[in-house]
């Protein structure tokens, strides 16, 4: 790819779509490799299903008032507990292309909405949709932007191995979207496979959150290096960080500059001086979700970033 081209691609998503579920629940068919997933008893279905109603609408409105535009849809399916993180089941690209993914959990597969792709045509320039989905009946997965973190300028595929990212796919996605494969292994302290790249690492325009604490050790420099010679600075996260979702942000354009949505559990899990080298780049803005992170996802699941470089009149 030239340098002309590298120049005109954004790393930070002109919008985001966003989910907002009626009947939120945590998902028993993710618990089995998701060890961020928390069940707290103390709560009724009822109080969890409509704290996590208002997260949804008080994040998609605290993004808005700083002129990030939030595409937010509804969700009232109890077939469906994992809707509030669309990232996984479709990604956008600044060519024009949007891309579907084959899910590992069957309740997930169910998430991905005809009206939302209709939306996304009917506003959006799309040239291509690239559908991966029919994989699900090889059991073959790659969940979108969760099992992989783009760095889209310098088109590099960041993907931890787990049984939710296949080597194969990922190297298809790679081959079709002009990716280079980055894959690497990282485990929780139990010898857990990480199940998405996203909650140990998070790519922004000028910097990265990386939990190198999970990761394999003999990968760590190389992965380190990959990361700085693109230019970011690496802001190295704890394993209590991590596990605090420190690194589950996404970098968005918003009306006066780019900002890093994190939630308020990740922002206070950082340390001040991580907080200052992160303000040199992008203005923080945490987002109060914790009843979301009982499913063991935060606010960069549930952003689903729309990377389209031209929107219709």
């Amino acid at each position: 790819m030239s340098k002309n081209k590298l120049q005109v691609i954004s790393q930070a998503p002109s919008a985001v779509v966003m989910v907002r579920p009626h009947q939120f629940q945590v998902n028993p068919q993710t618990a089995g490799d998701n060890t961020f997933q928390v069940n707290h008893s103390d709560l009724t279905v009822e109080q969890i299903q409509n704290r996590a109603y208002q997260e949804v609408t008080n994040a998609a409105e605290l993004l808005k008032s700083h002129g990030i535009l939030v595409h937010l849809f509804d969700d009232k399916s109890y077939e469906t507990p994992d809707s509030v993180f669309p990232n996984n089941w479709f990604s956008t690209h600044a060519d024009g292309t949007l891309v579907l993914y084959p899910m590992y959990s069957p309740n997930r597969r169910l998430e991905r909405r005809e009206d939302i792709i209709r939306f996304l045509k009917e506003n959006y320039q799309i040239k291509k949709i690239v559908d991966y989905s029919h994989y699900e009946n090889t059991q073959q997965f790659l969940e979108g932007t969760g099992s992989m973190v783009l760095e889209h300028q310098q088109r590099i595929a960041y993907a931890v191995e787990s049984q939710r990212m296949h080597s194969s796919l990922l190297n298809e996605f790679c081959q079709q979207l002009d990716f280079q494969p980055q894959e690497f292994q990282a485990y929780d302290k139990s010898g857990i496979a990480v199940y998405h790249t996203n909650v140990i690492l998070s790519i922004g325009s000028q910097f990265a959150l990386l939990g190198t604490d999970f990761i394999e050790s003999s990968q760590k420099q190389k992965l380190v290096a990959s990361i700085e010679e693109t230019g970011k600075e690496v802001i190295f996260l704890s394993y209590e960080q991590v596990e605090n979702f420190a690194a589950n942000a996404l970098e968005v354009k918003g009306r006066d500059g780019n900002y890093l949505a994190l939630s308020r559990t990740a922002f206070n899990a950082l340390t001040e001086q991580q907080k200052t080298t992160i303000t040199q780049y992008v203005k923080l803005l945490p987002l109060e979700v914790p009843t979301i992170e009982m499913a063991g996802g935060s606010v960069r699941c549930m952003l689903a970033g729309v990377h389209f470089s031209t929107i219709k009149n």
